[in-house]
């Protein structure tokens, strides 16, 4: 298949499969605090990879594990915390819009130190996107005055931490198969995500003895392995065969799928809040249009 076709493919799974995410973390909270969701949604991504990742993995040279180790932390291990911390104080529809600041902070980061071209449209889209994200916020704290707003914030630090992850893969690992990528971030994370479990205090026996934990446990399951997993995995590919801007647009979806899922599940959305929605999408579209994102660069970066 023709890769401009496989990219459109592979952004429309990627919209479904990153969409129903954040209702699964909701979900899963019900059970479990935010750093035994994370903890959990990254162990049971790093065994699914592993296994079947294992002869990637091996194929790994000494040199490339210094960007797989990088990539681990920012593209995976802070983010999925931060999301999971969010989600106790603000709605799983307004954490999937304002994860679409994404390719905005994948421009800047590009702009400043991965020598991606700036135009006029860029700076445009990147200043309308983040009006729209002001604009998301506080009629959030207006509509949901119970819920803790200053939590957005944890979200921007998350699509921040996903955008420069996407410029490293993009610079850095483009000899290294999607799978290798994927499956070497989270065998680095395994060990790490395993102590702060531990740390939380968590009873295992309660997996089998409460219902509640069990269920979350459920959800958190399929959000590590299809949510995060097979995704990343997808995702890494989809970096490969686009650009770091394209890749990032699949946040213009992302939010349809979790608004709908927010609806089915309760939640209150105001009209000015899609409003500031469409706003951030215009400023993601208007980044997004260029085709030509970076200077041209010869020498292979080591």
């Amino acid at each position: 298949m023709p890769l401009k076709n496989l990219k459109w493919i592979y952004l429309i799974l990627l919209s479904l499969v990153w969409g129903s995410s954040f209702i699964l973390i909701k979900k899963g909270l019900i059970g479990l605090s935010a750093l035994q969701l994370g903890s959990f949604r990254i162990i049971f991504a790093s065994l699914f990879l592993v296994l079947i990742g294992f002869k990637s993995i091996s194929k790994l040279s000494i040199s490339q594990w210094k960007w797989i180790s990088i990539s681990a932390f920012i593209g995976s291990f802070f983010p999925v915390y931060l999301f999971a911390f969010a989600e106790t104080e603000i709605d799983s529809a307004v954490a999937s819009i304002l994860n679409a600041t994404t390719p905005l902070m994948t421009l800047i980061f590009g702009v400043l130190f991965f020598k991606m071209a700036f135009t006029q449209n860029k700076v445009l889209g990147v200043v309308i996107g983040l009006l729209g994200t002001l604009g998301l916020i506080f009629s959030g704290a207006q509509v949901n005055p119970d819920q803790n707003y200053l939590y957005s914030g944890l979200v921007i630090i998350a699509a921040a931490c996903y955008a420069l992850n996407v410029n490293i893969i993009k610079r850095y690992m483009h000899g290294i198969s999607a799978l290798g990528i994927t499956a070497g971030n989270f065998l680095v994370l395994l060990l790490p995500s395993f102590v702060v479990l531990l740390l939380t205090g968590f009873s295992f026996e309660e997996i089998f003895s409460n219902e509640v934990i069990s269920t979350s446990i459920i959800y958190v399951l399929i959000l590590g392995v299809i949510g995060t997993g097979i995704a990343m995995v997808i995702f890494n590919r989809l970096i490969q065969i686009s650009d770091p801007v394209f890749s990032t647009s699949v946040t213009y979806t992302i939010p349809l799928v979790a608004l709908g899922w927010g609806f089915l599940d309760g939640e209150v959305f105001s009209g000015f809040q899609l409003i500031s929605m469409l706003i951030i999408l215009l400023g993601v579209f208007l980044v997004n249009r260029s085709k030509n994102l970076y200077t041209k660069n010869k020498k292979a970066d080591q």
